[in-house]
């Protein structure tokens, strides 16, 4: 399992695509959430996307590895989901936010931790506001965000700079391959 983890807007989708498109060994778990879909994102693959009932339901029964509310929306990872993945062998990618990450953390120690971080904080709002899918008011609550997600980048075993996504994928990948050898 990786815990792969880095603020709204700093490129973790973008590099996931290609981590999927290189290794058929890798496998997204997908979150289930509260938030809309955002243009062309599709339910079961992106997300899932649940209502607040069904998310308090299936977090009332243990069906999360993690939880957490961010932008005042619901965020989990389904338990069942992942821990089918790894009994097939496959290399699942927690794809979350920071609160969940560090909830992953104190579950699992020894959880291989990557942090995605921006090149600059201007880079990380310039990439926000490219995307085109948030007003100003939620663009300012990410930055906000990104700013306290940033001080628990520290924490987290690896941290990688997405300035250039190929070079931010090699690495990724050079982490989980020096990781699998030393196992």
């Amino acid at each position: 399992m990786v815990l792969y983890t880095g603020c709204s807007g700093v490129g973790k989708g973008t590099i996931m695509k290609e981590l999927l498109r290189r290794d058929d060994s890798i496998r997204l778990s997908v979150s289930n959430t509260t938030r809309k879909p955002r243009k062309g994102e599709i339910d079961g693959v992106h997300y899932n996307f649940v209502t607040r009932d069904e998310f308090i339901a299936a977090a009332d029964d243990d069906g999360y590895i993690e939880s957490a509310v961010y932008c005042e929306n619901y965020y989990g990872t389904p338990r069942k989901q992942v821990e089918e993945l790894l009994e097939q062998g496959f290399d699942v990618f927690l794809e979350i936010e920071v609160q969940g990450g560090i909830q992953v953390m104190e579950k699992y120690p020894g959880v291989l931790s990557i942090f995605i971080m921006p090149p600059s904080m201007e880079e990380l709002e310039r990439r926000l506001r490219g995307r085109g899918t948030e007003d100003e008011e939620t663009i300012e609550l990410r930055m906000k965000q990104a700013v306290k997600e940033l001080e628990a980048a520290p924490r987290y075993k690896y941290l990688v700079v997405n300035d250039v996504v190929d070079r931010a994928v090699d690495e990724v990948l050079g982490i989980l391959e020096s990781c699998k050898s030393s196992l």
